[in-house]
């Protein structure tokens, strides 16, 4: 990986490892329907005028069907399930379950893009001991009394769609500037959200002055926006560009470390059993399974 890829890789694991405790944070006093529609409101507000100025939007719109297509991969799904799953999941736990992604994207990478390198040993092993990696940290902490498991199954197909969403762009949207993509992405976001999510913030805001929203609510809302998904997104596409979608997915590596950590030291959230086990399981595995071969 070049110079430029490595320090793409790092801001984006740094931009995308703080929105689970924000979004923690936020999910706490607004609705989930709320919280989505902040995020893509604000991000796609602050990337419009990038768009305008960069001639981006036009060319976004004439790819719209993938357009859509990656914003309900991307974010209709995923953003609904994670911030759905945090109200019962750790932070930590659920960048755990997002760090399945590169596993992800391999076997879908076999099955739909021709891409065989699963088919060798070290990929088969890799493949495998990153699911064991899964397999205990659901195991354990469910039995433990740690999991939802239904939240994190939700996660998971999350991942899923994180997976498949950056291999669509690499392929079909490859031409179209990244910020006429995510601005009209989200813009697409705003309008299924819109009914639920502004009536959830009629509810709060309309409630006991006591369950109201704080200061931190407020502003783990504007991050998430500004810097977890416009910022981000540019990043991630960026990163995209210069080390294609599969070795791209293994920013999920550092999102889960950074949530690991800003849980345990911010949120005061447990290292489980299931953590201690599974994590280096699914980050051996992975890296081994995402791995390009030599020869």
């Amino acid at each position: 990986m070049s110079r430029k890829g490595l320090l793409l890789l790092l801001a984006s694991g740094l931009a995308w490892g703080i929105p689970y405790l924000l979004i923690r944070i936020a999910v706490s006093q607004f609705d989930v329907a709320s919280v989505v529609l902040a995020r893509v409101v604000i991000g796609g507000t602050l990337l419009l005028p990038f768009a305008i100025h960069q001639k981006a939007f036009l060319p976004a719109l004439k790819q719209w069907r993938w357009v859509l297509a990656f914003a309900l991969l991307e974010l209709v799904g995923p953003w609904f399930l994670i911030t759905f799953g945090e109200k019962t999941l750790s932070s930590s736990l659920s960048g755990l379950l997002v760090a399945t992604v590169p596993l992800w994207a391999v076997i879908l990478g076999f099955f739909f893009f021709g891409d065989r390198s699963l088919t060798n040993p070290r990929s088969l092993a890799g493949f495998g001991l990153g699911f064991v990696g899964v397999a205990l940290l659901v195991g354990i902490d469910a039995f433990s009394g740690h999991l939802d498991v239904t939240a994190a199954i939700g996660v998971l197909l999350a991942a899923v769609g994180y997976a498949i969403a950056p291999a669509l762009a690499d392929r079909k949207l490859r031409d179209v500037p990244a910020s006429g993509v995510m601005t009209l992405s989200m813009m697409i976001v705003a309008v299924i959200y819109a009914v639920p999510g502004i009536g959830g913030f009629v509810r709060v805001m309309t409630g006991p002055v006591a369950s109201q929203p704080t200061w931190s609510g407020w502003a783990a809302l504007a991050i998430l926006g500004a810097v977890c998904s416009s910022l981000a997104f540019l990043i991630f596409f960026a990163l995209i560009r210069e080390v294609g979608s599969v070795r791209a997915t293994l920013t999920a590596y550092l999102n889960t470390a950074i949530a690991i950590l800003l849980g345990v030291v911010f949120l005061n959230e447990p290292l489980t059993l299931g953590i201690i086990i599974g994590f280096p399981l699914v980050l051996i595995g992975s890296y081994i399974a995402s791995r390009k071969q030599q020869g």
